[in-house]
């Protein structure tokens, strides 16, 4: 009996690495371009991300510098960042947008952190929910008598300990991400 739990294994990476991205775009005191990943801007009639329709650059540690490629869509890139939940205020001099990172306050720190967390709890129950999708299948083959009660046994203790590797994963990026913003 061969028993392959790759497919399992890669969607609990991929829920780790999810996280990882949701991390970056969480917004911390220092200018990070990640946090512009999920914004996009009406361009010609369809939602494009930022980074398709304009150079950012870091010129400090606190801001950042958006220059469009195409002058016409700064409004609009003006218009998504303050409809975004990021807090910030784009300052648009006409050919470039600037947006400072005013240093967090203990109390945004906090909310930051409580954000974090959800994501972390959002991740977890994620890797459970794959670890119970795999038992369920794993007891579909039992039930057509694929496998043996020992085999589900064995797969059972497997899975679990996958699950539990990942857990822990996802906790050690959380623990990273909350310690990154209460150092800022």
């Amino acid at each position: 009996m061969s028993t392959d739990y790759t497919e399992f294994e890669s969607k609990m990476k991929k829920t780790a690495s999810v996280l990882t991205e949701q991390y970056d775009s969480v917004r911390a005191g220092k200018a990070n371009p990640a946090v512009l990943d999920r914004i996009t801007v009406d361009y010609y009639g369809s939602p494009t991300p930022i980074q398709q329709i304009a150079s950012i650059s870091t010129p400090d540690a606190r801001s950042l510098l958006i220059q469009p490629w195409d002058a016409s869509v700064l409004k609009g890139i003006e218009k998504a960042i303050l409809a975004s939940d990021l807090g910030l205020n784009p300052q648009n001099d006409g050919r470039t947008i600037r947006l400072v990172f005013p240093a967090l306050t203990e109390e945004r720190r906090r909310d930051l952190v409580k954000q974090v967390k959800k994501y972390g709890e959002e991740a977890k129950v994620a890797v459970r929910n794959i670890r119970r999708d795999a038992m369920d299948k794993f007891k579909a083959q039992k039930k057509k008598s694929e496998i043996t009660e020992d085999d589900l046994k064995i797969i059972e203790k497997d899975l679990q300990k996958l699950t539990d590797d990942y857990i822990k994963e996802v906790e050690r990026i959380a623990d990273e991400k909350e310690k990154e913003l209460m150092e800022i």
